[in-house]
């Protein structure tokens, strides 16, 4: 099963109550972004079935959001209702480099743990490199040195901000990093941390 396959499967067979990364509301997301970019585009990378895209909207933002699964935008547009035509809905593998602008602020919970290949991490950061602007921003959660080692069912990288930093080059620069213990929606805690990046 590729990676595409994988995550529609995911969505197609489980509500959010089932995923363990839905949040009640993306706080310290919104929090770093406002904290860094007060109006303007911003591209949600794997936003999957987030609410971060009503709390962008709300807040006066062009929002974008990427996921490989059109299960899951498709749920989230859903949910936006008439407001979901304000959103641009992008259908794609980040890791195939589709061209997608450039945005002041590109903000990613929970999908570069998920690159355990240096190539598609390379692809990756290339990829965040051509689209956000210089002096734009990076907002990007993984899981802690103390997460879970695994995720629906795959390998994931587990990072603090030194190292996250060094992994992503010296095109961007670490401001500062903020760990947070979610809850699952079953109640189990993980350890997460965010990293926000300067891009020179």
């Amino acid at each position: 099963m590729n990676r595409k396959e994988h995550w529609e499967s995911i969505y197609a067979s489980k509500n959010d109550a089932d995923l363990s990364w839905t949040q009640p509301e993306p706080r310290l997301s919104l929090s770093l972004i406002k904290e860094v970019c007060a109006h303007g585009r911003i591209v949600d990378i794997g936003g999957g079935t987030s609410s971060l895209a009503a709390g962008l909207l709300d807040a006066g933002y062009t929002v974008a959001v990427l996921d490989v699964s059109e299960a899951a935008l498709s749920r989230a547009r859903a949910r936006l209702g008439p407001r979901a035509g304000e959103v641009r809905w992008i259908v794609a593998d980040v890791i195939a480099s589709p061209d997608l602008g450039a945005f002041k602020v590109w903000h990613d919970r929970a999908v570069f743990h998920f690159l355990t290949s240096p190539a598609d991490r390379t692809a990756y950061i290339a990829l965040m490199a051509r689209t956000i602007l210089p002096g734009g921003h990076v907002v990007m959660a993984t899981f802690a040195p103390d997460g879970p080692e695994k995720c629906s069912g795959l390998e994931v990288c587990r990072y603090d901000g030194p190292l996250l930093a060094a992994t992503l080059g010296k095109e961007f620069s670490l401001l500062k990093s903020e760990r947070e213990l979610h809850l699952t929606p079953r109640g189990k805690p993980q350890s997460f941390q965010y990293s926000l990046f300067l891009r020179a």
